[in-house]
């Protein structure tokens, strides 16, 4: 079934974009990808099945693959990194969610 995020999460919401929703963990932010899609600033009703975890997975493997290069931001795609209140979302969170550092 596809994901749209909304209201599924009880975390302190930082942004909602257009196809991600970023949530507020003190000095670390937890990025969520939605099945959402948008073009030209518009997004689009229809939900693309597991298109958040592809676009997830895609980052990681590109964070991973060049962090060598250029430090990024990227701490864990394993829920099981993630700071407790986020552990009872494990089903929504897995493979479409990335833990990361704050920047300024």
């Amino acid at each position: 079934m596809p994901l749209n995020m909304d209201s599924k999460i009880d975390l302190p919401l930082f942004i909602k974009g257009k196809v991600r929703e970023v949530y507020d963990l003190g000095d670390k932010l937890l990025l969520v990808a939605s099945d959402r899609i948008s073009a030209y600033d518009v997004v689009f009703p229809t939900l693309i099945p597991e298109k958040g975890k592809v676009l997830n997975l895609i980052s990681r493997f590109w964070f991973e693959q060049t962090q060598k290069i250029v430090p990024n931001h990227m701490i864990s795609t394993n829920v099981n990194d993630y700071p407790l209140e986020c552990q009872k979302y494990a089903d929504l969170l897995t493979d479409r969610s990335m833990l990361v550092w704050k920047t300024n």
